[in-house]
């Protein structure tokens, strides 16, 4: 037997542990491919992410090259448009003839005719969102036209001829209109930032052709459930009335609180019934609204109760004025006439008729008594505003030169002059009482857009006020014709505008976007 015991050089359990390496080494190498394989993978992946993403931002910095290029020629051609359109409205306003329009073409915008049928109706809602329409004496739709200024060819030829031709002419002139700046024209962007006032949700923007003199600034937005027809400050400035469907509410201006709501239960709720116009009593006591039932109603204020009705007129009411001495009350309606009211004892003095029958529709828009009582304007439909003599009735002026319906006049704080607005899209200020020889228009003022339905006067007779259809508020110089400011601050026409007697320097706005806004106006020095 040998010394040597012959064992297996490695032990059993050895062995089986150098298996398990060899296979944990085998599975690593094949997980260490595996992570090599998933490493190259997510390499590709991000080289394309990456390729795309160039791409995308090559896309972006096209698509705003193509962006900038394309203002810049909305610029240029808005421009163009500007131009031309005040190249148009001078060759109108100076004498040209103007290229008649078909009838399909027109804009016919007038006192409310019959509701039209309702197919009619839903797509003329669809088409805008606008004030109710005002309503005439049921009788058909009635056209009125622009009408050009007629044909003067023949004259201008000899002016050009001989520049002294006009005066040889017997009638007076008529007034040039102004042509300032069209501000609604103007990109805020581009104004400096010492002639732009901006909002929230509105911005002025001052003529940078003549000295800035004032400030502008919302103070409250009121907001209705309807179109806002009319507003109205009492005569102490403290509230402000707001004529809406079926109700009027009344605010105190300085906290914006709804202090009451006249509302008459006895009309009943089913249709619409837009309150047209409201006025306060002197002495804030009552408010008159007028309304599209033909009725007057006075109301005591504090308690919210009618102290009587006035019945007379045979068609929608649409404007309201109480005199500055309490005396009277002043009604102009669809069905051509404007009354003188005795409203204490509910009692009509003066029914003031208009009876041209060469008129098509001479239904009345809009009226306004002089500061001293003694006299009431009234516009209508048919182009011409008449001046009366509120005490015994007496026809004085018949003041023409617009070219489609008046739509809101104002007397100036002297008395002597008056102002008034047009479908015309121009704003004309009249002297009184002068030689009936020369033309009482004395200055006419262009720069809205489109339709002008509202105009007043601040107490300080310094300025003048206007709404539009075009959306936005526009601020006069009587004495240059030029706009101070513009205001574009709803989403709908500015249907009403009103400034305040108060001391405080505030006016008024109602829109067809269902609100009522109170402003306010400050002087500044000139810039």
């Amino acid at each position: 037997m040998s010394v040597y015991n012959h064992r297996p050089m490695v032990p059993a359990n050895q062995t089986r542990l150098l298996e398990l390496l060899e296979a944990i080494k085998v599975e690593y190498d094949q997980l260490s491919q595996d992570a090599q394989l998933t490493k190259s993978q997510r390499d590709e992946y991000e080289h394309k992410v990456n390729s795309q993403i160039q791409e995308m931002n090559i896309f972006q910095q096209t698509l705003l090259d193509l962006e900038r290029t394309q203002q810049v020629l909305k610029k240029q051609y808005e421009e163009e448009i500007s131009r031309l359109r005040l190249q148009l409205d001078q060759m109108q306003h100076g004498g040209y003839n103007s290229v008649p329009q078909p009838d399909s073409m027109k804009q016919q915008p007038q006192l409310p005719p019959p509701p039209p049928p309702p197919q009619q109706q839903q797509q003329q809602q669809q088409q805008q969102q606008a004030p109710p329409p005002l309503l005439s004496s049921g009788s058909p739709l009635v056209n009125v036209p622009h009408f050009g200024p007629p044909p003067v060819q023949q004259q201008q030829q000899q002016q050009a001829v001989n520049n002294n031709v006009r005066s040889l002419n017997k009638q007076p002139m008529p007034p040039q209109p102004t042509n300032p700046i069209g501000l609604t024209d103007l990109d805020p962007e581009s104004v400096p930032a010492n002639m732009k006032v901006e909002g929230q949700d509105w911005f002025a923007l001052f003529n940078p052709k003549v000295p800035r003199y004032l400030k502008v600034d919302l103070v409250h937005t009121l907001e209705h459930d309807s179109v806002v027809c009319c507003v109205k400050f009492s005569m102490d400035g403290r509230f402000l009335a707001a004529g809406c469907n079926q109700a009027t509410y009344i605010y105190d201006t300085v906290t914006s609180a709804r202090v009451a709501i006249l509302q008459d239960e006895s009309a009943g709720r089913d249709g619409d019934l837009y309150i047209r116009s409201v006025s306060f009593s002197p002495d804030g006591k009552y408010l008159a609204t007028g309304a599209e039932d033909r009725r007057i109603r006075i109301w005591e204020i504090a308690k919210t109760r009618i102290r009587c009705v006035l019945s007379g007129h045979e068609q929608d009411i649409y404007s309201l004025e109480f005199s500055r001495d309490g005396r009277i009350l002043v009604s102009g309606s669809g069905d051509r006439t404007t009354r003188i009211w005795d409203w204490l004892d509910a009692k009509c003095i003066h029914t003031l008729r208009i009876n041209e029958v060469d008129q098509s529709d001479p239904g009345v828009t809009s009226i306004a008594i002089s500061p001293d009582s003694r006299l009431v304007a009234a516009g209508s439909l048919d182009k011409i505003v008449r001046v009366w003599d509120a005490n015994n009735g007496a026809l004085l002026e018949r003041l023409e030169g617009h070219k489609d319906s008046v739509y809101s006049v104002a007397f100036m704080p002297d008395g002597k002059t008056l102002i008034s607005g047009s479908l015309d899209k121009t704003l004309r200020l009249w002297q009184l009482g002068g030689d009936r020889a020369k033309n009482p228009c004395v200055q006419v003022f262009t720069g809205h857009k489109d339709f002008v339905l509202s105009v007043a006067t601040t107490p300080d007779d310094r300025w003048i006020v206007s709404g539009s259809k075009d959306r936005s508020v526009q601020f006069w110089d009587p004495r240059t014709g030029q706009t101070q400011f513009m205001l574009q601050g709803h989403k709908n026409s500015v249907i009403s505008v009103a400034t305040s007697p108060g001391r405080r320097p505030l006016f008024a706005t109602g829109s067809g976007d269902n609100r009522a806004r109170i402003w306010t106006y400050d002087s500044v020095p000139p810039s």
